[in-house]
């Protein structure tokens, strides 16, 4: 019979959707993302990076969608969501929110069924030059992602003064700070490889558990 080492061994890796949601090129959010990648890929897991632009999708509009018919970029997302174990965002903010394209794509994703959303693990960073790192966005891209019944990981992460954080190797230059953001990627991969391996009883998502059912309201998957 196999130990549970044994098993551990015989697995696969974990992989992980990372992508920076800033159209930006020189983007301190991408900075971000790339640190995040690595440090994946140093503690066992493998990387699928992205970046908005693979994305990028016009304004939804129902009108477009005749038989089912998605942008490009609203393609790609639910494959590469579907083909990972989790995903992490790194997104900028823009006027207290996150930005205006990335909830599109997110609204053209969640029109396909089954829901790509559904029981997946997100965490949720941010790079901002400001004090607060970003974290108003991050609650706002919250929201729909729950709603669609993401697991969003509580501990978001915003880089506060991310313009003076980086090394120029790429790297936190805060030696507390860098094992803090260490330590929470590793925490999230944790969570997502007990997710993967020990399933929790949830197997529907319902868009709002308390309401009372009823065929032409409920939307249950």
């Amino acid at each position: 019979m196999d130990t549970e080492q044994d098993q551990n061994k015989s697995r696969e890796p974990l992989s992980f959707l990372v992508f920076s949601a800033s159209l930006r090129k020189d983007s301190l959010n991408t900075r971000l993302a790339k640190l995040a990648a690595s440090l994946i890929e140093k503690n066992g897991a493998k990387v699928d990076y992205a970046s908005m632009s693979d994305f990028d999708c016009p304004s939804f509009n129902q009108d477009l969608e005749v038989d089912g018919k998605q942008p490009d970029g609203a393609v790609e997302f639910r494959k590469r969501i579907e083909a990972n174990n989790a995903f992490i965002i790194v997104s900028p903010e823009y006027n207290g929110a996150m930005p205006g394209y990335l909830k599109t794509t997110i609204d053209w994703v969640s029109r396909v069924r089954p829901q790509p959303f559904n029981e997946k693990n997100a965490l949720l960073m941010s790079a901002s030059p400001s004090m607060a790192g970003g974290n108003r966005a991050l609650w706002t891209l919250r929201i729909p992602l729950e709603h669609l019944g993401t697991r969003v990981y509580p501990d978001m992460f915003s880089l506060a003064m991310a313009h003076k954080a980086f090394t120029p190797e790429g790297g936190l230059a805060d030696a507390t700070l860098a094992k803090r953001f260490e330590d929470n990627l590793v925490s999230f991969m944790n969570l997502v490889e007990a997710a993967v391996h020990y399933p929790c009883l949830k197997k529907a998502w319902v868009e709002f558990l308390g309401e009372k059912p009823d065929p032409v309201t409920e939307r249950v998957e």
